[in-house]
């Protein structure tokens, strides 16, 4: 539905923060019609009086709230400084509610968000906010492993995954400069309408990403263990030849693991993880002795997992193995 609404920007293949709007005018604002303070019997007075404590008129009629007044708070204060005049006290008990509402129609401020609808550029209308499009990133990756987990079907499943790819087909790193108007592996915070990518420096969006990275090879982390699930794995992201992944291991040793065609790697708390094609679906890990153990599952044990997240050396390296066709990622 996003893909169909307002939220959606062609030129970034993207979604922006807020649907654009036309705003008012600077003479369009703080204007109140004679028509809606013509039973306010203040007003009259206060206009008849030259008292501009509250409201002044212009030379065409129309009233406006004082240039004083900042909040609602200041419209209570300035009608309790009137209702402390004799000749206004009656009025200001009769007509307060009304114009506290008028107060709030005029300027809309219960409305406001914190970032806001009514600016362009930084954050506003027409811009994308970044970190926004990587929450719903890892949100939409979150759905597909509970569908997966859930046993969905195919059909339901592939559908979810194109989505997922589709969005994460407008974020920078898929763009060429021109398109995203930076360095496209530089994170930015927002691009106004019209412009390219806009404030860098370590954005919220990085933090999101790492996380679907770590999805989309496979790596879950539940309840406390560790598992592995490529369902989002395209086939193409693997090794065409056998190549090396050189890293540094938990014991700040730079170490060479040999990786086969048909895999791909990286580390997680400083542990090799290959990811590779074969028969049926287990896990193979290399301990600190050089033994190994395979476990006929894709989660490891709580015990296994709290070893690599303190990184204390028991395990050295893992091979995770899945079935020679990848049953959705592909």
């Amino acid at each position: 539905q996003l893909r169909r609404s307002a939220l959606y920007r062609e030129d970034q293949h993207s979604y922006i923060l807020y649907p654009d709007r036309d705003l008012p005018g600077f003479l369009e604002k703080n204007a109140i019609d004679a028509d809606a303070v013509r039973d306010l019997g203040l007003v009259a007075a206060l206009a008849a009086n030259h008292d501009t404590s509250l409201f002044v008129q212009d030379a065409n009629g129309t009233f406006h709230f004082s240039g004083d007044i900042r909040n609602a708070q200041d419209v209570a204060r300035a009608l309790a400084d009137l209702a402390e005049q004799p000749r206004y006290a009656g009025l200001v008990a009769a007509d307060s509610s009304a114009i506290l509402a008028l107060f709030e129609r005029t300027f809309n401020h219960a409305a406001f968000t914190g970032r806001s609808g009514s600016f362009f550029a930084y954050e506003g209308l027409g811009s994308i906010y970044w970190h926004m499009v990587s929450k719903l990133l890892l949100a939409v990756q979150e759905t597909v492993q509970t569908a997966a987990r859930d046993q969905a079907s195919g059909p339901m499943l592939h559908a979810l995954i194109e989505v997922y790819y589709d969005i994460r087909a407008g974020l920078g790193f898929n763009k060429t400069p021109d398109v995203y108007g930076a360095f496209p592996t530089d994170p930015y915070s927002h691009t106004p309408g019209g412009q390219g990518a806009k404030q860098p420096g370590m954005t919220g969006m990085v933090k999101e990403e790492i996380l679907t990275r770590l999805g989309e090879v496979g790596l879950n982390i539940d309840q406390g263990q560790i598992s592995f699930s490529p369902v989002l794995l395209h086939t193409d992201e693997l090794l065409s030849a056998p190549s090396v992944l050189r890293c540094v291991d938990v014991d700040g040793q730079e170490s060479r693991i040999d990786v086969p065609a048909n895999a791909l790697a990286f580390t997680f708390c400083q542990v090799p993880v290959i990811v590779q094609l074969a028969g049926d679906s287990h896990i193979t890990l290399t301990l600190h002795d050089g033994s190994t153990r395979t476990i006929p599952d894709s989660r490891l044990s709580p015990e296994l997992s709290r070893a690599i997240f303190s990184r204390d050396g028991t395990v050295r390296w893992i091979v995770v193995s899945v079935p020679n066709r990848l049953e959705v990622g592909d």
